[in-house]
């Protein structure tokens, strides 16, 4: 499953998977404990594929780093809780992204970084890879045929 599908819903706990849409917004379900949802057009919600993380040449994008932690971790969870101290958590992070922006990216969006691998791994949605360039031509150039007959 690509993160395009994976939601935080601001105010609710964990994370979302987009079911449906609907007229007046769409349907979510949880990856906590897989209750659906109705989630209405002035909810703040942030897809998970549009989430960077600031490093201090560029911005990493949050697909990136989850691998690097699924990585480090040999797909398993973390080796750290998003509960654990802050100095234990930047020292972990550091490990994963060493050129991180200290300053830009505070204790609580590396808390919520842990706990949504966590998460996606305990749901089995980690093999997210971005579509190869060749399958975007392929498909752009389906759609360009179409539209010129």
């Amino acid at each position: 499953m690509s993160l395009e599908k994976v939601l935080s819903i601001a105010g609710k706990p964990g994370l979302y998977k987009m079911i449906a849409q609907t007229r007046g917004g769409f349907v979510a379900e949880s990856l906590l404990d897989g209750k659906k949802m109705s989630v209405g057009i002035h909810h703040n919600v942030s897809i998970l594929s549009e989430i960077a993380i600031y490093t201090l040449t560029e911005e990493k994008p949050l697909r990136e780093v989850l691998n690097l932690i699924k990585e480090k971790e040999s797909g398993q969870q973390s080796a750290v809780s998003h509960k654990d101290s802050k100095d234990k958590l930047e020292e972990y992070f550091f490990e994963i992204l060493p050129d991180y922006d200290e300053e830009r990216v505070y204790v609580s969006d590396i808390k919520k970084i842990i706990q949504w691998y966590n998460l996606l791994q305990k749901n089995d949605l980690l093999d997210f890879e971005a579509k190869p360039e060749s399958e975007t031509e392929v498909e752009k150039e389906a759609v360009t045929t179409e539209e010129e007959e």
